[in-house]
């Protein structure tokens, strides 16, 4: 696996800085490229490929599609790290965007990188029908605000120091983590123009965002600050409406575990093509433990 995210993360990180580097030279292209690059485990990016995978759509249209996902996260990471929201000071094991630049620079930097997304998926570069692009665009768009990371981040900051159900925990996490998730698995599906699954790789998307949301959750609480390369144990600090405050640390392991088995039961259907998804899948899950 990590040989493999490592492929993935060169490629990826290849493609943005040429994009990057054809843009008209401005004073936010330092702090853009440091919010974004080298970046993390490029997960998202991986499940694009894995689902590309399936459909047997081109590896350069994926790496494509995954370079626009990872703007989009940079973008949201830039701002929830803001002294407004979640107040984080490190990132990825150096400091937060706007530690090193200031505030207002971080903020006109997350908002650059939401709108290089867009460009990245309306390239001529881009090989694929025109109507196919329009698609893409929307349905990353949906993810992206009041419907998906923003309303996401919203929930999460008005749920703290309140006691939240568990339908509304899940409904947050979906939103601020899901979203973007949904947008990786159903991207190569549009992109191979085939519609069939799209509805049930959405419905699987969410599934791995929350999941993905629960091991986060599970590492802010046990995982050390150095080897995450962010501060840990905050959650509990902020009165974070996790699951893990819902329900305890042993029963939301077990609640990842039953959702991971559900997940795995729906890619049946695809038999050993979604190998790869399921080894990614499994991969989120365990690196918390």
């Amino acid at each position: 696996m990590k040989k493999e995210l490592n492929k993935i993360a060169k490629d990826i990180n290849s493609f943005l800085l040429r994009f990057l580097s054809m843009q008209k030279k401005t004073d936010l292209l330092a702090p853009m490229k440091y919010g974004l690059l080298p970046g993390g485990k490029k997960i998202r990016s991986k499940l694009v490929l894995d689902v590309g995978k399936i459909f047997r759509v081109k590896y350069k249209n994926l790496v494509q599609i995954g370079s626009a996902i990872e703007c989009i996260h940079a973008y949201s990471l830039i701002h929830d790290d803001l002294p407004c929201m979640d107040n984080d000071l490190l990132r990825r094991g150096k400091l937060s965007t706007h530690k090193k630049f200031g505030e207002s620079t971080a903020i006109l930097a997350g908002n650059s990188l939401l709108t290089i997304a867009f460009e990245i998926l309306s390239d001529k570069k881009f090989q694929v029908d025109d109507k196919i692009k329009v698609k893409l665009i929307k349905l990353i768009s949906e993810c992206s605000g009041h419907t998906g990371i923003a309303g996401g981040q919203y929930s999460d900051l008005n749920f703290e120091g309140k006691k939240i159900p568990l339908k509304k925990i899940t409904e947050m996490q979906i939103k601020k983590t899901g979203k973007l998730f949904s947008f990786c698995c159903m991207a190569p599906a549009v992109v191979s123009k085939n519609n069939k699954y799209l509805n049930m790789l959405g419905k699987i998307g969410l599934d791995i965002g929350l999941l993905f949301q629960i091991a986060d959750d599970l590492i802010d609480y046990s995982g050390n600050t150095k080897k995450v390369g962010k501060k840990t144990k905050k959650d509990l600090k902020k009165g974070k409406a996790t699951l893990i405050s819902l329900l305890g640390h042993q029963n939301t392991i077990k609640y990842g575990n039953n959702l991971k088995f559900k997940i795995f039961k729906k890619l049946n259907v695809f038999g050993k093509r979604s190998n790869d998804l399921k080894n990614t899948i499994k991969f989120i899950l365990e690196r918390q433990m």
